[in-house]
């Protein structure tokens, strides 16, 4: 079998990648190593953003998204008993959608069987060859034969575990990893949310999260120990654990019955660089994990595909190569964002607060910096050395709020400032 681009995977990001392609005239093949039956019932994230839902359109997945998602225009955060709630659309001028990572799934694999795209099911032992050539290829094993599958490129879509990153050799390959000495007990209900929007609470027995799927299909999360078992979680004990974690009007409304899917999530921090290794291209899981907090988990996998896609239809509309030789970088600057805190300096006078660890995730970037923010004594530049980013945006640290500053954090009893940039030097992990 001869293909433009093999792609590893078809979770969201494998087959979304092999529509986007489709779309603008590239073949590709895509190697799943699980049956499509698995593949659909593996429960994951339900909050895409914009920019995720945008893409979507533009892939010509987005009827049943138009009709069934469900538009939300910010969260609630609650402490001590009291629920505030965060604004998105006053203050950012954006939204969310809740659209489960399932229908997406769906969705596209319905897209691409229209469309005749050659999706194999139960490969296995799924092996890239010759990556650093200009002719790559595949082996997969399926009903006890060996297939070969040539191609000019290859993007490993094949998540955490799969054999894509394992490829890059370990001389090449560097990885950061924060593992977070909790879980999450995961429970899929079909019951009303208790909430219309994804609300996450703070309480003395642990965190808690109440999201949704839809109307109709709730998701619950309790912060557990790693140690627990999920047999020791029976349905009722969830709920009593749940209610108590919950402000006395959430508690009383929430609505119980029994799981559909109950789990235990291990929570880690995870970045793997380069993203590319001459012709593998990672995307998703494969090269990035985040704790399901933020919901940027699948949003971080469709920026890497939207990025991926351009760049394969640069190379074979004109032979430019310059997207592709960004893709890692670019990546690796802008997408740790999603789940991370980002520190212009290492040197951050004061320091960050203890509680976080700092990595180094790739070298230091100056040449994208407003002239005023690279030294001297002017502006925000001579405190060059206190700056952070936090998703995306420049904080400062250790300093009184100001007068008309744009919002305030505290993390641990340190203040921060929102400014007006926008670049990345470093990774800070939250404990």
């Amino acid at each position: 079998m001869k293909t433009q681009v093999g792609i590893i995977g078809s979770g969201p990001a494998g087959l979304l990648l092999s529509q986007l392609l489709h779309r603008r005239g590239i073949d590709s093949v895509v190697l799943e190593r699980q049956s499509r039956e698995y593949v659909l019932g593996r429960i994951r994230a339900g909050v895409i953003e914009q920019g995720a839902v945008a893409l979507l359109r533009e892939a010509g997945v987005h009827e049943r998204l138009d009709r069934e998602g469900q538009i939300h225009e910010g969260i609630g955060i609650s402490f001590g008993g009291r629920r505030h709630r965060i604004d998105f659309k006053a203050l950012t001028g954006s939204c969310v959608t809740v659209y489960g990572q399932t229908e997406i799934t769906r969705d596209l694999f319905e897209a691409r069987d229209a469309a005749g795209g050659v999706i194999v099911r139960e490969a296995e032992d799924v092996t890239p060859h010759d990556i650093k050539t200009d002719a790559p290829w595949l082996t997969y094993r399926r009903g006890g034969d060996i297939h070969r599958v040539d191609c000019d490129f290859i993007a490993g879509c094949d998540g955490f575990h799969g054999v894509s990153r394992r490829t890059i050799p370990p001389a090449v390959l560097r990885t950061y990893e924060k593992v977070y000495p909790f879980g999450w007990l995961g429970v899929l209900s079909r019951t009303p949310p208790v909430t219309h929007e994804v609300t996450y609470n703070h309480h003395e027995r642990g965190f808690a999260l109440c999201s949704m799927r839809s109307k109709s299909l709730s998701r619950y999360y309790v912060q557990c120990s790693l140690d627990d078992d999920i047999a020791e979680w029976p349905d009722e004990r969830f709920w009593d654990e749940l209610r108590r974690r919950l402000p006395e009007d959430l508690a009383r409304a929430l609505v119980t019955g029994p799981s559909i899917e109950k789990s235990i999530a291990p929570l880690r921090s995870f970045v793997a660089e380069p993203m590319r290794h001459g012709r593998l291209f990672l995307a998703g899981d494969a090269a990035h994990i985040v704790p399901p907090t933020g919901a940027k988990g699948l949003n971080l996998a469709v920026s890497d595909v939207y990025y991926l896609s351009r760049a394969f239809a640069a190379w074979y509309g004109s032979g430019d190569e310059g997207p592709l030789d960004a893709y890692s970088g670019h990546l690796l600057a802008a997408g740790v964002e999603g789940g991370a805190i980002l520190v212009v300096d290492d040197h951050a006078s004061p320091p960050v607060p203890r509680e976080w660890s700092v990595r180094r995730a790739h070298p230091t970037r100056r040449a994208g910096l407003p002239r005023q923010l690279e030294g001297g004594d002017d502006g925000a530049g001579r405190e060059l050395r206190r700056t952070a980013v936090l998703n995306g945006r420049y904080v400062r640290c250790g300093e009184p709020e100001s007068a008309g500053s744009a919002s305030r954090l505290d993390p641990n009893g340190v203040n921060f400032r929102r400014l007006v940039c926008h670049v990345e030097l470093g990774v800070v992990f939250p404990s």
